[in-house]
Parts: C-alpha cells; sequence; structure tokens
C-alpha cells in the first residue's frame, strides 16, 4: 500500500507526542494527559503500523509490549566488565576508603564526593546506538551475562530511543531493575488469589520478571528502571563529574534514583 507523506507525518508526531508523555509520567513523574487521551495517542499508532507495515520501526513506543516468546537467553559478553561495588561498616573503614582514592589521585585536596542510595534490584547494561536501543544484558558474572533485550523493552521508563537531537555514536548505560513495593505487593496478592507462588522479596520479583523467556509477561509486570553510571561513550565526551553525569542521563530520558546528594571529604 503506498503511504503517503500525511501518513508519514502523523506517524513521526504520534511517536513524538508518545515520547514525551512518557517522559512526563514515568521520569519527571508529571502527567499532563489522562490514561484515556495516552491510550488514545498509542491506538491511533499502533492502527498506522498495523496498516503500513513498512513504517514499523525498532524504538516505536509500540515495540516495549511484548513480542515472540524466546527458547533461551543468548550470552552476551560485556565489553566494559561489570564488577561488583565495595562496601565499608564502620566511620573509620569510610576514612580508610578516602585516604585511599587520596593516594590514588595523587592529592591532599579535599575531595567532592557524589553520594547515591543503593538500590536493591538486577544490575543491568544497556546499549544504544545512535540513540536507538539496541540490546541490555544481565551482570551476570561480570564478564558474561543473558541477552534480555526482549523483556527490558517491555519497561515503560526505559526509553527505546534518547531524548535527544544529537545522540552519541554509541553509549552503555548501566542501571538497575526495579520493582516498587506497591506494585510488587499487588502481584503477590495477584497470584495469591490465582492459587499460584508469591515472590519473597521485590528483588526476586524483578530478577525473575527480566528473565523470562515469553516478554508478554515481563510486560505485565511493574518494573522500572534506574540509571548509575556510563561505562561507553562513543561520539561526546563524558561530563566532568559523576553528579553531572546523572544529570545529563537524566536530561536523555532516563530516570534516577532519589536523594543524590554531593559533598566534600568523607565526614
Amino acid at each position: 500500500m503506498p503511504v503517503s507523506s500525511d501518513v508519514i507525518a502523523q506517524l513521526a508526531q504520534l511517536k513524538e507526542k508518545i515520547r514525551h508523555h512518557n517522559h512526563l509520567y514515568y521520569v519527571l513523574d508529571n502527567p499532563q494527559i489522562s490514561d484515556a487521551e495516552y491510550d488514545n495517542l498509542f491506538r491511533q499508532l499502533q492502527q498506522i503500523e498495523h496498516d503500513y507495515p513498512s513504517l514499523m520501526t525498532e524504538d516505536s513506543p509500540t515495540q516495549g509490549v511484548g513480542g515472540q516468546a524466546l527458547d533461551a537467553f543468548n550470552n552476551i559478553t560485556h565489553s566494559v566488565p561489570m564488577l561488583s561495588l565495595g562496601n565499608v561498616f564502620s566511620h573509620q573503614e569510610l576514612l580508610d576508603f578516602e585516604r585511599k582514592v587520596k593516594e590514588r589521585l595523587e592529592t591532599n585536596h579535599e575531595i567532592e564526593y557524589c553520594a547515591e542510595l543503593k538500590l536493591d534490584g538486577l544490575a543491568i547494561s544497556l546499549i544504544y546506538e545512535n540513540g536507538i536501543f539496541i540490546q541490555g544484558a544481565t551482570r551476570g558474572d561480570g564478564v558474561t551475562g543473558e541477552d534480555i533485550t526482549h523483556n527490558l523493552k517491555t519497561i515503560r521508563n526505559l526509553p527505546l530511543k534518547l531524548n535527544t537531537n544529537h545522540p552519541p555514536a554509541l553509549l552503555e548505560v548501566r542501571g538497575e531493575v526495579l520493582m516498587p513495593k506497591a506494585g510488587f505487593e499487588k502481584l503477590n496478592q495477584e497470584a495469591q488469589a490465582k492459587g499460584e507462588k508469591t515472590f519473597a522479596n521485590p528483588r526476586n520479583a524483578a530478577a525473575g520478571s527480566v528473565r523470562q523467556l515469553d516478554p508478554n509477561i515481563a510486560a505485565k509486570r511493574p518494573l522500572a528502571f534506574y540509571a548509575y553510571a556510563v561505562a561507553q561513550l562513543q561520539g561526546q565526551e563524558l561530563p566532568n563529574t559523576q553528579y553531572q553525569v546523572l544529570q545529563w542521563l537524566n536530561s536523555l530520558g532516563f530516570s534516577l534514583s532519589e536523594g543524590v546528594a554531593t559533598g566534600i571529604g568523607a565526614s
């Protein structure tokens, strides 16, 4: 079926509107239209893509609503290893950590730190090429993880396309997939009512959800993604500080954990 310029323009406008309202709702927590109005925009987009399959693209908002089940996960080798975080359990250990930081930096000056909440979810790596989400993987053993791209696409606050007109050639974002407590409790209540097995805690629920072979199951789970680091960047310069990196990620459409703060010194 021939595609008119009006249809192409309408498609582009719908995609932009839906991405805009996704950002307002899931990242800024500031919805500006009703659920019914949003659903109407989404259905219009689905109808156009149904009528004109050649216009379907990987970055379309409709591509995050389930799909074909897989037989098994493929393994992904991380270009940059996903290492576990160190920890301290006393103020003295914190001071020792700062001493080691200064020794490594060869400085006696006070250091400004960026402090963030440690989220209890599943560590994830996301790859974007020219602004388009192309691959997502679990941490695995830190060197090799599992390709869970099909499930990650169903997470509503995870951008399939970066919110910028000048995307980097390559961007690898590290972050955490969580299941908020309210969603976890509702999921367990529904499972209990059906006589199904319940999850022990939100972390197990999140991990089990993103490792479903059927993305239609993952799409029904109340998951959220929170970014905390950049592992690779090509085609642009990375901001100078961790705090600036987080603000840049937020501007690209990624949600951040609450309570990010900066301060001078370990004390």
